[in-house]
């Protein structure tokens, strides 16, 4: 483990290579597992005051979930979580042409109706993070259904920790993040 402020960081961010291949998985990160995407508090109370202008970009089974869920659920672990529709694909999602899954929040940030990206736990995937009452436990979650996503990283040698640059800086900041990268870098060329 690599400390780095009130962070403890798994060496895998830093030695594992990763970059999402869509066009391999159609992001079923989006629609398998058990659960919806963890939430922060503050993320929770954005989606109940965007919710009216997510609405047009999202399926009809998505908003559908929402009505009867909520914009946000409590899950089976304690901790707040997008709800699913049919115990399978997060409600805020949606299916482009080729059936790769799109964030319906994201479309929104994109297109300027809202000033929420998506959550930070999506942002940030492959890297997971668990809160505890000092420090912060970042690591890297390895998924079968991944394994495309690895094996183009490796392709492109890509570090995990380089690939979700901009979601770390949104999480940390670009300060923490130069801190990162310094201790990349005498990792690598020790």
């Amino acid at each position: 483990m690599i400390q780095l402020g009130d962070t403890l960081l798994s060496e895998d961010i830093l030695e594992k290579e990763f970059v999402c291949n869509l066009s391999k998985c159609k992001g079923a990160c989006c629609v398998e597992g058990d659960a919806g995407a963890p939430l922060e508090d503050d993320e929770a109370k954005i989606l109940e005051r965007i919710f009216g202008d997510l609405k047009p970009y999202l399926r009809k089974e998505g908003i559908q979930s929402i009505k009867e869920n909520g914009t946000w659920i409590v899950g089976d672990d304690g901790e707040k979580e997008t709800p699913l529709v049919a115990g399978k694909e997060c409600a805020y999602v949606v299916f482009d042409e080729q059936g790769i899954t799109k964030c319906g929040i994201e479309q929104a940030w994109a297109d300027g109706k809202v000033d929420f990206r998506k959550p930070v736990s999506c942002h940030l995937y492959p890297i997971r993070i668990k809160q505890y009452s000092t420090f912060s436990a970042v690591n890297y979650h390895k998924w079968p259904i991944c394994s495309d996503a690895c094996t183009l990283g490796k392709e492109l040698q890509v570090p995990v920790y380089k690939f979700v640059k901009d979601a770390l800086i949104r999480k940390y900041g670009s300060e923490w993040y130069l801190e990162l990268e310094t201790i990349a870098n005498s990792w690598q060329n020790p």
